[in-house]
């Protein structure tokens, strides 16, 4: 025999204790929640604009008709791509979404194993933006 669910009885006081949050743990819990979301939004902007930076870096090092733009398309990276006279032509580089390390290309759809550098640490992305060139030589591991 089945048994039905009892309908006098609500089903959230069934699974629920009294014991469980109180509304002052619920609102710090949050307050760390939202915190935290700010943190990982303000790393994914600084991700963004520090490729933005290495692809104008670039642009100012290649021959008249190269560009360089940032495609973040990609699920887990941004990949950094080079044009000539508009076109699309190669990919250069990939960038981590999330933490910021820069890969040398292995083929247009994933990076070689190692990092190369990472734009979250200054003293890194100070030498990637004065070492890159427009070949991608930087990217090579000495």
């Amino acid at each position: 025999m089945i048994s039905l669910p009892n309908p006098t009885k609500s089903l959230y006081t069934d699974l629920s204790s009294d014991n469980d949050m109180t509304a002052t743990a619920t609102r710090q819990e949050f307050s760390q929640f939202c915190a935290e979301r700010d943190a990982r939004n303000t790393i994914h902007l600084n991700i963004v604009k520090y490729g933005m930076m290495l692809c104008d870096a670039l642009t100012q090092d290649a021959p008249d008709g190269y560009g360089f733009y940032l495609d973040s398309s990609g699920r887990k990276y941004h990949k950094v791509f080079m044009t000539i006279d508009g076109s699309r032509k190669s990919i250069h580089a990939f960038i981590d979404k999330n933490t910021g390390d820069v890969y040398k290309p292995a083929s247009i759809k994933a990076p070689a194993k190692h990092v190369r550098y990472n734009l979250l640490i200054i003293n890194e992305r100070e030498q990637i933006l004065e070492k890159c060139d427009w070949a991608g030589g930087y990217l090579y591991m000495r």
